[in-house]
């Protein structure tokens, strides 16, 4: 019998295009050599040029999925992706504290395309019930900006917006700065816990097709926390992953097609 790999849970949503949400996390995970386990938050109607419907599930059905893997299968690392209303993230939050491992968040806010995929009433829950319950919290810019009203602009700017996500718990903040302004060679994340910083930087790919970055980054990380890595190993190796697959993502029907998950497969 083969020994069994690690276990990662994500609560997150369906993205039917396949390039982000449940289906980028365990594509990521399996990536990754761990095993990838799913609770559906929501259902979306989306492709390459949006997202058409978002359907939540009712929260007693996320609690039944949560209770039934973690109960029996058991977990190493859960990753949050898409709540979309307070109720869910109450639920989920609820959840994650009575599960001792690390917790990956990322606060998904708005999709690829614009698309709102969290309820303005549920910020205030993922602040003061979500953040806290996060070993790693890893907002994109547009996602700081959503949850504490800073509009970052350089790496000085990410420092701040760092120490105000970590305001609201977290052990550590990964401040994505793919969305910077301006032309850089280079795409800078910091990562601190608020004593340490570390600055962790990739070339930028001339590349559209990057749906699904975000989740896949979470995922990653997840994936190395689930394997007992410490976050900062964790992170580094996550970056070094996302990097591959964005350079190497694919257009797929008419708009911004999805990184490639299996770029270190050779295909």
């Amino acid at each position: 019998m083969n020994p069994r790999p690690p276990l990662v849970l994500t609560v997150a949503g369906s993205d039917s295009g396949g390039g982000a949400g449940i289906q980028a996390d365990l594509k990521t995970m399996l990536a990754l050599g761990v095993h990838g386990m799913s609770v559906v938050t929501a259902v979306t109607a989306q492709n390459s040029r949006g997202v058409h419907g978002v359907w939540e599930l009712p929260a007693e059905a996320v609690r039944a999925q949560y209770r039934a893997v973690v109960d029996d299968i058991g977990v190493h690392a859960v990753k949050t992706g898409m709540l979309a209303t307070a109720p869910l993230v109450d639920t989920v939050a609820e959840l994650l504290a009575g599960t001792a491992v690390p917790v990956v968040v990322d606060p998904v806010g708005v999709s690829k395309h614009g698309d709102p995929l969290l309820a303005a009433t549920a910020l205030e829950s993922v602040r003061k019930r979500l953040l806290p319950a996060a070993t790693v919290a890893t907002p994109n810019l547009d996602e700081v900006t959503q949850l504490t009203g800073i509009v970052v602009e350089d790496e000085d700017g990410m420092r701040r917006a760092a120490d105000a996500i970590l305001g609201y718990g977290p052990r550590w903040a990964l401040i994505k700065g793919g969305h910077l302004p301006g032309d850089a060679a280079e795409v800078v994340d910091l990562l601190t816990d608020g004593t340490e910083e570390h600055w962790l930087s990739a070339p930028r790919h001339d590349n559209r097709h990057t749906h699904g970055t975000g989740c896949t980054l979470a995922s990653a990380v997840a994936s190395g926390l689930a394997k007992g890595q410490p976050v900062p190993q964790a992170v580094r190796e996550a970056k070094a992953y996302v990097t591959g697959a964005l350079a190497a993502g694919f257009a797929l029907g008419e708009g911004i097609g999805p990184v490639d998950h299996g770029w270190e497969l050779g295909r």
